[in-house]
């Protein structure tokens, strides 16, 4: 999922190709959960933009939004595949592109925007699993963070020090009680932060992700604060581009989670997995120590012994980076195979099928019944076998629940 650093990496793309330029035409395609579900839609997108001046890019944590030179301004979101792509660059994305998506328009968009002027440039929005939102903000430009959804939002931990201060953090901290890696990834409590950059951080401060959130000492707060600080700021500046990150941090070499061997650093530290409200989590255990109060013990390894070890009946596959990156955003639902039924089994079931036959209802004969001297038809006892072979034979007969057996 984009975090803050790669929302800051396509605003940077969006100043430098669409900033200053005017909207020519706009195509959009119909999309009642990315555009319906915010109270928006593809003609009011078209209607809203075209024509019309982009003065401005701007952020707050994962949202993002175009300055118009007047409103309503498109403020979006990517959700957990979105993204925006340039006809004219294919560096935008923070992954290198992939032959096969070098088509344009590209495939999963949403609208296009057409830029007037030189150089010829069209601006996607692209979303594969439809979980991105697209609003209009009827509003000032400078009013924008004071409006739904910005103002839910925390602060934004590049643009907003001044009310991010280690003062701010520890009284928010200290009032609730959540494991500190859950109440970082509240978008409530600090904007932008996602499942990797939470991990790095806690990683780089040397703290436990399980930890709650009101169990730190000052001394510790202090220095959450400071490396909240320093991981953004670095990979905001890199733009997201991971091969710019220090090779120390934990990013560069977290993935590989199932794998047999167990992931390490390059210092020799082992890497291990936990869950932390319900997000896959990446630690190293010899230098993320519990010092109070935490949300589940966990056992150092058992995380790894539990990952790699595959499921019966079947291997496990290894997962790539990007399932990884995208695992704790999707809710996994397993199925079990209904096992075959043996032939004494199905016996069985057709017998008990035969003893739950009404008793007032009829059974058609298999034999010849016999008469009375008085031409009555002589009732004879069935055997349980006879039922059996009766029922086995007549696909109709109605059981109590009114049902038809087939």
């Amino acid at each position: 999922m984009p975090e803050l650093a790669e929302v800051s990496r396509i605003v940077h793309y969006l100043k430098k190709h669409a900033v200053g330029r005017t909207i020519e035409a706009v195509k959009a395609q119909e999309d009642d959960i990315i555009f319906g579900k915010v109270g928006t839609s593809a003609s009011a997108i078209k209607n809203s933009l075209t024509g019309k001046k982009i003065l401005d890019a701007r952020q707050q944590g994962k949202y993002f939004w175009l300055v118009m030179e007047s409103a309503p301004h498109p403020l979006m979101h990517f959700g957990m595949a979105g993204w925006m792509k340039f006809s004219n660059d294919d560096n935008a994305h923070y992954r290198p592109p992939k032959p096969e998506q070098a088509e344009w328009p590209p495939r999963f968009w949403k609208f296009v925007l057409q830029l007037k002027g030189e150089p010829k440039c069209e601006v996607a929005f692209v979303d594969a699993r439809r979980l991105a939102r697209v609003r209009l903000v009827d509003a000032e430009a400078d009013q924008m963070r004071k409006t739904s959804p910005l103002k839910e939002n925390g602060p934004d931990p590049v643009l907003d020090k001044d009310i991010l201060t280690a003062e701010w953090l520890g009284k928010k901290m200290r009032g609730k009680k959540v494991p500190v890696k859950a109440f970082l990834l509240n978008q409530a409590s600090v904007a932008g932060l996602g499942n990797w950059l939470v991990d790095e951080i806690m990683y780089q401060a040397r703290l436990h992700p399980e930890q709650y959130s009101n169990t730190f000492s000052d001394e510790q707060i202090e220095r959450l604060h400071k490396t909240i600080m320093y991981v953004c700021d670095t990979a905001v500046e890199v733009l997201a581009d991971s091969d710019r990150f220090p090779e120390d941090w934990l990013m560069k070499h977290r993935w590989g989670k199932g794998k047999k061997e167990a992931q390490k650093l390059p210092n020799g530290e082992k890497i291990t997995f936990l869950k932390v409200g319900g997000r896959t989590s990446a630690i190293v255990p010899s230098v993320q120590k519990k010092t109070a109060a935490v949300a589940g013990d966990v056992s150092e390894g058992a995380e790894d012994d539990e990952e790699a070890k595959p499921k019966r009946g079947g291997k496990r596959k290894t997962k790539t980076a990007k399932e990884e990156e995208d695992e704790d955003d999707e809710v996994e639902v397993k199925t079990s195979a209904k096992p075959k039924r043996g032939k004494k089994k199905a016996d069985e079931e057709v017998k008990k099928e035969a003893e739950d036959v009404d008793e007032g209802e009829s059974l058609p004969a298999t034999k010849k019944q016999k008469t009375a001297t008085n031409g009555a038809v002589k009732k004879s006892k069935k055997t349980k076998t006879e039922a059996v072979q009766v029922k086995s034979e007549d696909t109709t007969v109605r059981r109590r629940s009114g049902r038809l057996t087939k």
